[in-house]
């Protein structure tokens, strides 16, 4: 009797395989998960495809520096892949290395934000239509983040109070915020198509949309459920990347940031404005209409008011306030 050969030994999953399972567990979002591993790949690279396990805080102060002085990136760029590095080793590799906490953070650049009047407000909006125009518009009347409106699904929007339930914003924080009511029939009529393509969807079994955490597991038939769709979503199916599982995703943030960039360009404003000026914006314009700065911290999702005090320098005149001395002659 032939006896069955020995199955082989399970192999351990690769290094980057272990990230991003990490990832997941911790429910950090796919950008980040790709932005991390693309980070650790590199830093593997940078060292000649050594483990990090063989390396310490030499190696990675090293290619901080490199990314610094050959690569010109910015601080915030260095920081996220400081970020990305303290993950992998204490998250995956489980080794606690004292020296991270010594590691100093490149310092951000105190920038003002860049931010329209309401006059390129309105040129820009009005060179804007369809499905752009809608988005841009409400990232402009709502102070919505981009990717958060974009991620706007049917059960999020409150046409009798006139209010927007903002899920799963930064910091992993809900919050609600207004609807404007010039919006409301534009808003409805879209819902509306939006209705007949989900029906399209469901004829074929392809409306199932993703999920968050284990709520598909939880609910199994919710991915299907009208509520749950994305209001702004892709002409075509696509795999997600992590299921595996084709289907309509919402719309690509890029097909807005393109719109919004001829808009600009066509309104002849020269402003570097792009679709988070209009969040700027929102808040600049509020405040300048007297509303209280803890009331448009609140419209914001910022966890501190010091947060939201950037915004204050517009309603200063000029430096501070003060009055040009050439303006007296």
């Amino acid at each position: 009797m032939n006896k069955m050969p020995p199955s082989p030994a399970p192999t351990s999953p690769k290094l980057l395989d272990q990230l991003r399972d990490k990832l997941r567990l911790k429910h950090y979002s796919i950008r980040t998960e790709v932005q991390y591993v693309q980070w650790v790949r590199r830093f593997i690279l940078f060292h000649d495809k050594r483990h990090p396990q063989e390396m310490g805080g030499g190696e990675v102060e090293a290619f901080l520096t490199h990314l610094a002085v050959s690569g010109r990136v910015a601080a915030s760029t260095q920081n996220q892949a400081l970020s990305a590095l303290l993950f992998l080793y204490r998250e995956v590799l489980e080794i606690d290395l004292p020296w991270f906490d010594n590691v100093v953070r490149a310092k951000r650049p105190a920038r003002l934000p860049v931010v329209l009047t309401h006059n390129e407000v309105q040129a820009v909006l009005g060179r804007m239509e369809g499905a752009h125009g809608l988005m841009a518009r409400l990232l402009y009347g709502t102070g919505m983040r981009l990717m958060e409106c974009v991620r706007l699904r049917v059960k999020d929007v409150d046409f009798e109070r006139a209010e927007i339930l903002v899920r799963d914003g930064k910091g992993a924080k809900d919050r609600v915020t207004m609807l404007p009511q010039s919006l409301i029939p534009i808003l409805n009529e879209h819902i509306r198509h939006r209705r007949l393509l989900y029906e399209d969807d469901l004829a074929k079994d392809m409306a199932a949309v993703y999920l968050p955490d284990a709520l598909e597991r939880k609910y199994p038939k919710a991915a299907t459920d009208w509520i749950w769709q994305y209001i702004f979503v892709a002409k075509s199916y696509s795999v997600d990347p992590r299921s595996g599982v084709e289907r309509r995703h919402h719309m690509d943030e890029k097909l807005l940031q393109r719109a919004m960039k001829k808009a600009v360009l066509a309104a002849g404003v020269t402003k570097p404005a792009t679709p988070h000026t209009l969040r700027h914006s929102f808040a600049t314009h509020l405040l300048q209409a007297g509303y209280d700065i803890c009331t448009v911290q609140e419209l914001l999702g910022h966890s501190d008011v010091t947060t939201t005090m950037i915004y204050t320098h517009v309603l200063n005149k000029g430096g501070k306030g003060v009055v040009s001395p050439l303006d007296h002659l």
